[in-house]
């Protein structure tokens, strides 16, 4: 499994034990790559290369009699999908042509989507394996990107509710995904928020920070010091922020903020309202934000069991420009399920 995020590129080599009725673990491998396939965005040849680097450690690993026969996936978020016009297209294309010219790898058709995610966690934590009991609740899953954020979640509905407002079913669409798993089947709910992940909703509230500010009078102390007042940045503190180039197109400029006079909970909290577009047209409700489609996490997701992911291999660098060394409490150990689950329960809520 390839994640080509939009800071950099990991691959995660795993190895189960399919002669159960569900598989099990044994091992992962892991490397990272920097920078992202995005930062390629003149050159998708050279993007389909700086794979090799994972792509060859899969190869020294996977025996060479199973190689033919396993899956490879290439999971480009939206910090590619941002890209103006068809150049991650083109990326992707070159990707897909070298994987086929140069390894044997088997490539899968099918777009599973934030789908992995919800699979590993609840594998892990034994909630859809073939032995587990039929009524065992599953995990959702929330993994905060870098360009977006995707939710995946099994919503249930009571058919005999009274009350004539809440959902009895889930709707169709894209974000339906029907999954086969331990002997069961599972109806999931799946969407990608493109533009809300971390580092691109972070743009997003400074773009519009900085916009609020054109329309106001600025203080004294904005004029004098060249800042625009940021009510999501602590107070005493500055951050110089790119405005600008939002589809990767267009002139960007820096812009010193600052958080000295009108930075509070409640002033960012308005600010991200807008950024979420919680006021825009539901066409199919209930709705979540910006308008799509959600089942309602307290009527349908009532257990409340929510695993939140960003960043938990990357976070753990020494450095930015050199590949993160994961401590003992991040490696799948297969001997170690409660190291498993502490792994995963550091971002439970």
């Amino acid at each position: 499994m390839i994640d080509a995020g939009s800071t950099g590129s990991r691959i995660h080599i795993y190895k189960f034990n399919n002669c159960f009725s569900s598989p099990s673990f044994e091992y992962e491998e892991f490397q990272m790559t920097q920078p992202g396939l995005s930062s390629y965005a003149a050159d998708p040849r050279g993007a389909a290369r700086s794979l090799d680097v994972l792509l060859n450690r899969a190869v020294r690993i996977v025996p060479k009699e199973l190689q033919h026969c396993t899956p490879v996936a290439v999971k480009a978020t939206a910090g590619l999908r941002l890209l103006p016009g068809s150049q991650s297209a083109d990326i992707l294309r070159e990707v897909e042509k070298r994987l086929r010219e140069r390894y044997p790898f088997q490539l899968p058709d099918k777009d599973d989507e934030g789908v992995y995610a919800w699979i590993m966690a609840n594998y892990l934590l034994d909630t859809i394996k073939a032995s587990t009991p039929a009524d065992t609740p599953t995990y959702a899953m929330l993994d905060l990107g870098g360009a977006s954020t995707q939710i995946v979640f099994e919503p249930t509905f009571s058919s005999s509710s009274s009350s004539s407002s809440k959902q009895k079913t889930l709707e169709e669409g894209e974000h339906k995904y029907e999954l086969n798993f331990g002997g069961r089947t599972h109806t999931l709910y799946q969407h990608s928020y493109l533009g809300y992940g971390l580092m691109r909703a972070r743009r997003h509230v400074h773009v519009l920070v900085d916009f609020m500010a054109s329309l106001r009078v600025q203080s004294e102390r904005e004029k004098e010091e060249e800042v625009v007042g940021n009510p999501c940045l602590a107070r005493g503190t500055k951050r110089v922020v790119e405005i600008g180039g939002e589809s990767g197109e267009g002139v960007t400029r820096n812009v010193t903020m600052s958080g000295d006079e009108i930075g509070s909970f409640e002033a960012c909290q308005r600010v991200v309202q807008l950024v979420l577009a919680k006021d825009a047209i539901c066409e199919t409700k209930p709705c979540s934000f910006n308008g799509v489609y959600q089942p309602s996490l307290l009527d349908s997701f009532p257990h409340g069991k929510v695993l939140l992911l960003s960043y938990p291999t990357s976070m753990t660098a020494s450095s930015p420009s050199s590949p993160p060394h994961p401590p003992e409490f991040f490696t799948l150990n297969a001997q170690d399920k409660l190291g498993i689950r502490k792994a995963i329960q550091m971002k439970y809520i």
